[in-house]
């Protein structure tokens, strides 16, 4: 049965971004297609399986602690307002040239990150003065709309920028952004509905990654909890240097 190999490429893109706060769609994605799903068929099963797995992740992530409620409104409000513009009014341009860019910069980021982790031993706060709520605003758009408009990018965005410029702990901003992406989710998806009849979409594979990602989401919740600071640092800078390496070569 095929859903039960969409649900096992479900559970272990689950349990990476579960953990690390990315990575489901490029990571679902690819091994669909590693499994003869074509991309049309892959990018619309992933958006449509994302409400269900980006709810039980932030339920999940909520349960554990690692949610900012305060942040949680600032990020998702405008990442879904982002999402539904950019699946509703760009997802036939050809952003090619855009990602290429927002990826090399992603990949500065991870560099960064990597290093901050690494040599710095010094501690930091584990909370955060807001002093610009807008950024946050700015942000949750920003990734919203990339996610939406360029086939995917809210965790690669959001997650490593919110690690790089603030001293939140890392288990609240993988958590936050975790459950923030379920408004992304369903915004985009609302504006992909629009078009469903241009659409054909396999539901074996978008229940079979619901379901997977699903039954993963929990046990990814708890490992945030039980990972330290630094090594939760190094494994995210460590995939945002992997996601974005292989955008910018395979583009």
């Amino acid at each position: 049965m095929n859903w039960i190999f969409f649900a096992i490429a479900g559970s272990i893109a689950q349990l990476i971004d579960g953990t690390l706060g990315m990575g489901f769609g490029l990571t679902s994605s690819t091994l669909l297609l590693t499994l003869g799903a074509s991309a049309a068929v892959a990018s619309a099963a992933v958006h449509a399986a994302e409400i269900g797995t980006t709810l039980v992740s932030g339920f999940s992530h909520w349960r554990e602690n690692n949610v900012d409620m305060k942040i949680l409104k600032q990020l998702a409000i405008p990442g879904g307002i982002g999402a539904i513009l950019g699946a509703t009014f760009l997802s036939s341009i050809d952003l090619s040239s855009a990602k290429v860019f927002i990826s090399t910069l992603l990949l500065l980021l991870g560099f960064l990150l990597l290093y901050r982790n690494i040599f710095n031993f010094s501690q930091q706060p584990t909370t955060l003065q807001i002093t610009n709520p807008r950024y946050f605003t700015y942000l949750g758009f920003t990734g919203g709309f990339v996610d939406a408009s360029g086939g995917g990018g809210w965790g690669p965005i959001v997650t490593p920028t919110m690690m790089t410029t603030t001293a939140i702990e890392p288990r609240k901003i993988i958590g936050t952004v975790s459950a923030a992406e379920f408004i992304v989710a369903v915004a985009a998806s609302v504006g992909f509905l629009i078009n469903i009849n241009r659409l054909d979409i396999n539901w074996a594979a978008v229940g079979g990654l619901a379901l997977g990602g699903s039954i993963m989401a929990p046990i990814a919740a708890r490992i945030v909890v039980k990972l330290p600071r630094k090594q939760i640092g190094i494994l995210v800078g460590i995939a945002v240097i992997v996601i974005n390496g292989f955008r910018i070569i395979t583009n």
